[in-house]
C-alpha cells in the first residue's frame, strides 16, 4: 500500500482512521478518575520519544522557524488533547467521534474570516446542516461539560488545521511534529505538577498506545495525500465515525440511537458531496 493509486491510498485512509479511533479506545479505557493533564504529559513525552528515530529529517537550517506559530499551535493542540480525554471518558465513543466531525465545518468558517475564503452555497450549506446535526445528537437536554469538551477539541483541531498555512514551507512534517511535541511537553509537565496526582504508572499502556496508534494515523495520512490530490480521496476520513460505531456497539455496548445516526448523517453528508464536487471540478481542469 505505497498510496500511489487513488484505491490504495482510500485503504490507507479507512486503516489510518481506524488507529485514530484506537487511540481514542486507549483513552476511553483509562480507569474513573485517572489524571487528566498527567496522562497528556504522558502521551506528549511518549509521542516526542517515538519521533526520536527519524529526527534526521529534521532540517537543522530552519530548525526554529516559526517558532512563534509553533507555539501557539502546540498549546492549542495540548489543549485539544485535555478536551478529548474528557470528552471521551464520559460520553460514547461514537458520539465523542461525532462531534469530533464539527471540525472540518469550523476549518470553513474560520478559513472564511480569517484568509476570506469564498464559502460555496454547499459549504454554507455543510456549515448549517452541520451544526443542525450536532443539536440533534446532544438534544439540548444532554449538553454538559463533557459535550463542550467534545466541542473545545474539535475547536483545537480546527484552529491547528487552518494555523498549518502560516507554518514554514522549509520544515517536513515530522519536523512540523517534531517541534510541536518538544513544545508542548514543558507546559504538559507543568499541568501534571500543578495536578498534583500520586504518579499512575498504570497509564503508560494507555499513553503509549495512543502516542503508536495517532503516530500510524498521521504516517498514513502522509502517504496516502503525498502522490494523490486530497480531493479525490478525503471522505474516505470520515469512515472513521463507522469504526467508532462499530468499536462502541461491539466492545463498550454502546448502541446508537436514531437522534445520533440523523445528526451523523447532517453532519457527514454534506462534507462527502463537497469532495465529491471538487472531485468531479478536477477532472474538468
Amino acid at each position: 500500500m505505497s498510496g500511489k493509486t487513488v484505491n490504495s491510498a482510500i485503504l490507507l485512509l479507512v486503516i489510518g482512521n481506524a488507529m485514530a479511533i484506537g487511540s481514542d479506545v486507549f483513552i476511553k479505557t483509562l480507569e474513573p478518575g485517572a489524571p487528566i493533564f498527567q496522562f497528556a504529559f504522558m502521551r506528549c513525552l511518549l509521542t516526542l520519544l517515538f519521533l526520536l528515530p527519524l529526527i534526521g529529517k529534521l532540517n537543522r537550517r530552519h530548525l526554529f522557524d516559526g517558532l512563534k506559530i509553533h507555539t501557539i499551535r502546540s498549546h492549542v493542540h495540548l489543549a485539544g488533547i485535555v478536551c478529548m480525554v474528557i470528552a471521551l471518558t464520559n460520553l460514547h465513543l461514537a458520539t465523542a467521534n461525532a462531534l469530533f466531525y464539527g471540525a472540518p465545518i469550523l476549518v470553513m468558517v474560520l478559513s472564511a474570516f480569517i484568509f476570506r475564503e469564498t464559502l460555496t452555497p454547499l459549504s454554507v450549506t455543510a456549515v448549517f446542516s452541520g451544526f443542525a446535526g450536532i443539536i440533534v445528537i446532544l438534544r439540548p437536554t444532554e449538553v454538559n461539560w463533557a459535550v463542550l469538551a467534545a466541542l473545545g477539541s474539535a475547536l483545537a483541531l480546527s484552529v491547528n488545521a487552518v494555523m498549518v498555512r502560516q507554518l514554514p514551507k522549509t520544515q517536513s512534517t515530522v519536523h512540523k511534529l517534531f517541534l510541536n511535541y518538544l513544545l508542548i511537553v514543558p507546559a504538559a509537565a507543568a499541568l501534571a505538577l500543578w495536578e498534583g496526582a500520586t504518579w499512575n504508572t498504570g497509564m503508560l499502556m494507555n499513553a503509549a498506545g495512543s502516542a503508536l496508534m495517532i503516530l500510524g494515523y498521521n504516517i498514513t495520512v502522509l502517504l496516502a495525500y503525498h502522490q494523490v490530490e486530497a480531493n479525490l480521496v478525503t471522505s474516505a476520513e470520515y469512515t472513521g465515525l463507522i469504526w467508532a460505531v462499530a468499536i462502541g456497539w461491539i466492545w463498550f455496548g454502546e448502541v446508537p440511537d436514531i437522534w445520533f445516526m440523523v445528526g451523523s448523517l447532517m453532519i457527514v453528508v454534506p462534507l462527502v458531496l463537497i469532495g465529491l464536487r471538487q472531485k468531479q471540478r478536477q477532472k474538468l481542469v
